[in-house]
């Protein structure tokens, strides 16, 4: 049962993952793995070293289209989508007018009328309900998420594994790019993204070919050392690469500008929705941003934990908060993401962090604190 009481939803691979051994959890109402047999800590170095498939098929799908499909994209987000080639995979928030995010997700641009859209899956009813109550009377927007399911195939060897299931030229595309081709004979969108700081693809199927997908995919990966991944590995990973969560670091109550999301954030492509609070917090300056930080000692700090100035009076002594945290795995000490005020953002300042009445030193560390190999 879901927390609310309801049936967990299950994915088109749920059979998969019970037959693998697969521990499962409620996660937003979803029936998903945390772990397998090998658990998190040979799943998460199975993807650093090889090759790790993850089931992300509760993650939201949509397609936009129409005449005016480009005006519709350019409206909700804040990177220039519509400006971007055909065939490219955009990263980019939506705002709310007061540059609040509604979510982050990767638009893919297959033409001038036709984009389609994968949102965070927690998100997906609000995400939609928000689109439409913004462009709907702009583009046909299609909720797709029930009949199409994902995997992203991820680690220094998923490009070659990949690659040699498909007759498309997988090993030649670009950095965030995608082509339609058919993986073991399965039709997909295959897109040269992920979640991970590794290289690899994200493949998007129908729901009804996607068990057929996937046991070809492990086949294949077995003798690279291929592993299914669960939520938990995905955790380690994407915190190693610094890539924030919605719902952990990222929510309606903070802005692309404090999560230092600014890349993102296209100013000079027109108006879109959030466009004005951003030029004002932008001229008027932060009060607070996010940054990496890393514990040298055996504590971990986790979402929630304050971070402190002991200099203050008891009641103002907390001046941040740890949005997420947890163990280094291929980076040594513990690491996390943490909003602070702008004067302790700088790399190499000490952070106090009360981590369950204790107080850990941190250090705020510049950039991703693992960076894969080339």
């Amino acid at each position: 049962m879901a927390a609310d009481g309801s049936a967990r939803k299950r994915t088109p691979l749920h059979d998969a993952h019970t037959a693998l051994g697969a521990r499962l959890i409620d996660f937003g109402g979803w029936d998903m793995p945390v772990q397998y047999k090998a658990g998190t800590i040979k799943e998460h170095k199975a993807v650093r070293e090889a090759l790790g498939l993850f089931d992300v098929s509760h993650m939201g799908e949509a397609v936009l289209r129409g005449p005016r499909a480009t005006e519709a994209v350019q409206k909700l987000t804040t990177n220039d989508v519509g400006g971007a080639p055909v065939g490219k995979a955009v990263y980019t928030l939506l705002c709310r007018p007061d540059g609040g995010i509604v979510d982050d997700c990767i638009f893919y641009k297959r033409s001038d009328t036709e984009y389609f859209v994968i949102v965070n899956a927690s998100n997906t009813a609000k995400d939609l309900a928000w689109m439409r109550e913004q462009v709907g009377s702009m583009v046909d927007l299609d909720d797709q998420s029930e009949g199409t399911a994902l995997i992203a195939v991820q680690g220094p060897r998923a490009i070659e594994v990949v690659a040699g299931l498909s007759p498309a030229p997988i090993a030649a595309m670009g950095t965030f790019t995608f082509l339609d081709a058919e993986v073991a004979g399965v039709r997909t969108l295959c897109a040269r993204t992920g979640y991970t700081g590794e290289d690899g693809v994200e493949l998007a199927c129908p729901a009804g070919d996607a068990r057929r997908l996937w046991d070809a995919l492990l086949e294949a990966g077995a003798p690279h050392g291929a592993l299914p991944i669960g939520l938990g590995a995905r955790d380690t990973l994407r915190l190693e690469a610094r890539l924030p969560l919605y719902g952990n670091d990222l929510d309606d109550t903070t802005s692309p500008l404090e999560a230092q999301l600014g890349w993102a954030v296209k100013l000079g492509k027109g108006d879109f929705l959030g466009r004005d609070a951003l030029v004002a917090q932008k001229e008027r300056g932060l009060t607070r941003q996010l940054v990496g930080f890393r514990i040298d000692d055996r504590a971990i700090a986790r979402h929630g934990y304050a971070v402190v100035d002991r200099a203050r009076p008891a009641d103002a002594q907390a001046i941040g908060v740890v949005t997420s945290g947890g163990p280094g795995i291929s980076v040594p000490g513990s690491i996390g993401l943490a909003y602070v005020p702008p004067a302790l953002a700088a790399p190499g300042t000490t952070l106090t962090i009360d981590c369950r009445g204790k107080d850990v030193a941190a250090t705020v560390v510049k950039g991703k604190f693992y960076q894969r190999r080339a």
